[in-house]
This record gives C-alpha cells, structure tokens and sequence, in this order.
C-alpha cells in the first residue's frame, strides 16, 4: 500500500496559499507543514493562513529547518521569492536533508541563466543528498519557453520564434504589482525601471536561454525595453486602486540575437484589468521557418492556477527523477494521475528517499 506523499509548502502569499490549498485536495498528497518568512504570524493555523475555511491543526513555522525535521517531508515546494539569489539558502536547507524541491521562483526555471556557479552549486549538493530540484511556472516553464519549444519539433528549419503574452495581473498580490509599477505615475515608473525597483518580467533570460538550448543559439546579446502601460479610466485589484493617468502595468519585450540576428522576440504587456480598456488577454506564438507555425489563444492561459497545477502535477515527475538540478526540458509537465502518488521505496526501487 502507498503512502501519501508528504509535502511542505515554502511560502504562504497568493501562490503559496493557493499551492497549499490544492494539496489539502489532492488524493495521494498530505499537506504536512508551512513555512513563513514572517515572523509575526508564526504559529497561525496553516488552515486559516492560506485561506482554507476550516483550521487544519497544523501550525505556521518561521523557523524551516524546525519544520523540516519536525515534518520529515519527501518534497518541498517554495513559493516564497522570484530571484535566484532569495531562494539560495532556502534551497540548500531543503536539499541537505535529501527532500526534493519545486521551486516556482522565476530565476529558478533556469538558474544558470543568472549564476552558472550557483546553479552547480545547487545541482552538487542535491546529487550529494539523493535530491531533485526543478524549477517551473507558467512563465517561465510553460507558455513563452516550453510551448514554443514543443512547437517547434514540426519544423524542418527555424528561422526565428517570436511569443507574446498579453495578461491581467489583478490575480496577483501587492509585491508583484508593485514589481510592475502598477499604481505609479509614468514618471515614477520611469525612475523606478533606472533603479531597479521596476523589472517588469523576471523570467524573461530564464526563458531564451530555455529556448536556444533547446534549439542550439548561441545568444550574444540580449535587449530589453520596459514602457508604462498607463490607464484611462479607473481599474481596480484588490486593495490596489489605479486611477486615469496611473501606470496599470509593463510593457516588457526582450529580443535574443544570434548569428548577427534577432531569434527570439519575446513580448509581455501586463497589466490590471487589461479588459477594462478593451484589450484581450491571450497568448501567441510564431515560429518562422519550415513550415511557419502560428499558435494563438485567448484569453491567457491563466497565470495564477496555471503555476500553481505546474507545481503540484510536477511532484511525481520529481519524486522519480534522478538526483539533481533539473529544467522543464528535463520533467516536461502534465497533470499528475491518482495513481502516480506515493513516494518511491529506495529499497525497492534504488532510488533516495527521505534522510533528514
């Protein structure tokens, strides 16, 4: 008989919390702790943390090593950060006791994108322990990188990919919003884009660097543009009121060149309500080449519920994987079957389990 495996979750905002949620569902998952980076709400009932309507009689932990050996899980996942630097030391808490890891931090699709010595880093220590660790989201992970990707194996030849993504940011909390500019005058955005307050898309190196691995570009030279997306009428998310002449969100567009020419383009206006001014959301991807491919939905596939299915469906792929840091080109997602749940038997199986 299988038991069920037992997850931690890194991380209690909007993505946490819904990452939590879906677990307490799940057949063959069991929810056994939550971590917090606050500390003022250490000891909350994990139920009530993350929005459950009822107590789950499991409390919210400031301390993640405590946790871990409290909990003994087989699998983590972080919804805590987007910067690679942020979810180092969280990662190497996790991967030293041998419990593999899902990260949804944006850098985290493909860490040597940003830091190929602590992406080894990373990928020695969880082979060292018996660990998997794999980063993935809607984007990057799915939608501008791995899609794309996919849809290139009906072509002969590729010339050149271009994907856009046009989606509402009203699903997300204050941290992303403010990461978007969402609230300031263009001015300010402008300023906020110069210091760094301002990034627009996280993932957008993580992606083209999935791409042309994928495909064997050699990027030499990445350009990047982030323009204010700015309202003309009154938009709303949450406790977030955007007033006419205020930036509603980011204009961001990378443009990858190769061989002296431009290969990939990606393209992300996102924004807070985006229907409110008549604009669709919806994702596009072309490919020029071989023959010339165009896929195009909408409205987006949508952000929110989108990473949040990727990291819980991403469990049993990780559970059976061989030790070590992995990319979405390694564990391509699909949703995760019943009967796929239960972590392995190392004495059956030769594979490492648990050794906190």
């Amino acid at each position: 008989m299988r038991h069920p495996i037992r997850v931690v979750v890194l991380g209690t905002g909007r993505m946490g919390s819904a990452i939590a949620r879906l677990l307490v569902e799940r057949p063959g998952l069991e929810l056994v702790g939550a971590f917090g980076r606050r500390s003022a709400r250490a000891g909350l009932d994990v139920g009530l943390a993350v929005g459950l309507e009822r107590e789950l009689d499991l409390a919210l932990d400031a301390d993640l090593q405590a946790l871990l050996a409290r909990t003994r899980p087989d699998v983590a996942i972080q919804a805590t950060c987007s910067r690679l630097a942020d979810a180092v030391g969280e990662i190497e808490t996790v991967v030293s006791r041998g419990i593999h890891l899902v990260s949804i931090a944006e850098e985290m699709a493909l860490p040597d994108a940003v830091s190929p010595s602590a992406a080894r880093e990373i990928d020695t220590l969880a082979r060292r322990h018996g660990a998997t660790v794999l980063g993935t989201g809607i984007n990057p992970g799915f939608v501008l990188d791995l899609l794309p990707i996919v849809l290139t194996g009906v072509c002969t030849h590729v010339e050149s990919l271009t994907a856009t993504r046009v989606n509402d940011l009203s699903p997300y909390g204050p941290t992303v919003l403010a990461s978007q500019g969402v609230g300031l005058t263009p001015e300010a955005f402008r300023k906020g884009v110069e210091e760094g307050s301002v990034v627009g898309h996280v993932g957008f190196p993580a992606s083209i660097h999935l791409i042309s691995r994928a495909l064997g570009w050699e990027i030499e030279r990445l350009e990047e543009t982030r323009e204010p997306i700015v309202a003309r009428i009154r938009r709303e998310a949450d406790a977030f009121r955007v007033a006419p002449g205020q930036v509603a969100g980011c204009l961001h567009r990378a443009v990858a060149w190769s061989a002296g020419r431009a290969v990939v383009t990606l393209v992300h206006p996102q924004q807070v309500q985006p229907e409110r001014e008549g604009v669709e959301t919806g994702d596009t991807i072309e490919i020029r080449g071989r023959p010339h491919v165009r896929l195009s939905g909408s409205p987006e596939i949508p952000g929110g519920v989108g990473t949040v299915a990727l990291a819980v469906n991403a469990i049993p792929r990780v559970l059976a994987a061989a030790p070590g840091l992995k990319s979405v080109l390694d564990l391509p997602p699909c949703a995760a079957l019943p009967g796929d749940a239960g972590p392995r038997d190392p004495q059956v199986e030769g594979a490492s389990g648990h050794r906190g």
